[in-house]
C-alpha cells in the first residue's frame, strides 16, 4: 500500500520538460551512468547522472526531450554533483527507459 499525499504536497514538485544537451561517460559511478546536461529554457542548464546506458547511446540522447524533477536539493554521486531527476520506468529487465514527450514542447514545460 503506498503513502497518499495531498494534492497541495504534489504541487511542489517541479516536474518540466528539458533537452539534453551533452551526455557523457561517468566511470566513477557505481553502476553504469551517463553525465547529463539538461537545457530547462527560462530555468536553465542543469545537470544529471542517469542509469540509462542500456537502452540509450551518449550520441541519441543529444536533443531527446525528458521529464525531470527540478527542485530537489543537489545530490552528490561520487565526484559529480545532479541538480536534477531525469525520469524513467523499468523495462522487464529492469533497465531504465526514459520518460520524454512524444511531441516537442517548450523546454520547461510543466507538467500537469
Amino acid at each position: 500500500m503506498m503513502d497518499e499525499i495531498s494534492w497541495s504536497d504534489f504541487e511542489k514538485v517541479e516536474l518540466r520538460v528539458g533537452t539534453i544537451i551533452s551526455a557523457e561517460d561517468f566511470p566513477e559511478a557505481r553502476k553504469p551512468a551517463y553525465r547529463l546536461n539538461v537545457d530547462f529554457g527560462e530555468f536553465g542548464e542543469k545537470k544529471s547522472s542517469a542509469q540509462i546506458t542500456e537502452h540509450y547511446t551518449k550520441e541519441e540522447l543529444i536533443g531527446k526531450q525528458v521529464l525531470a524533477v527540478i527542485n530537489f536539493p543537489k545530490k552528490q554521486i561520487a565526484n559529480f554533483f545532479s541538480e536534477c531527476l531525469v525520469t524513467g520506468v523499468p523495462d522487464t529487465a529492469e533497465h531504465v527507459v526514459l520518460l520524454s514527450p512524444d511531441q516537442k514542447v517548450p523546454n520547461g514545460s510543466r507538467l500537469f
